[in-house]
């Protein structure tokens, strides 16, 4: 096998949050678009539920608990949803975006999943 670098590996298990996101969502209905290059618009992923159209960003951080801080980098974007994973837990976050420049994953508003299809769907409904 060809040794990953550090930092590819990196983006390969961002990535896999991304892929499991997508995954769900199809399982749910959604007809799910991948962009070829996210720079400049934040969208990782884009959907329609067949008249409407959503963005949404994933993160994927090393979280030091329910309070962690999270930064706004979709700022003055079109972005409607954000979810986070947090890469040392089997827990995430899903939020709509907001406007300030960083918020706790606690913050009024996030719906805290367990890294499940199940779990994510009934939070992602919600919105």
């Amino acid at each position: 096998m060809t040794a990953t670098p550090n930092g590819a590996h990196q983006t390969l298990k961002n990535t896999s949050f991304e892929s499991r996101v997508i995954s769900w969502l199809m399982h749910d209905g959604w007809q799910v678009f991948i962009p070829i290059l996210d720079h400049g618009h934040q969208t990782d992923i884009l959907i329609s539920d067949g008249l409407n159209y959503y963005r949404i960003q994933v993160k994927t951080v090393e979280a030091t608990g329910e309070d962690h801080i999270v930064e706004n980098r979709w700022m003055n974007s079109d972005v409607d949803v954000v979810i986070f994973f947090a890469r040392n837990s089997t827990r995430g976050y899903i939020t709509p975006a907001f406007e300030q420049s960083k918020l706790s994953f606690n913050s009024s508003g996030h719906k805290r999943i367990n890294q499940t299809r199940k779990e994510f769907l009934k939070a992602f409904h919600e919105f």
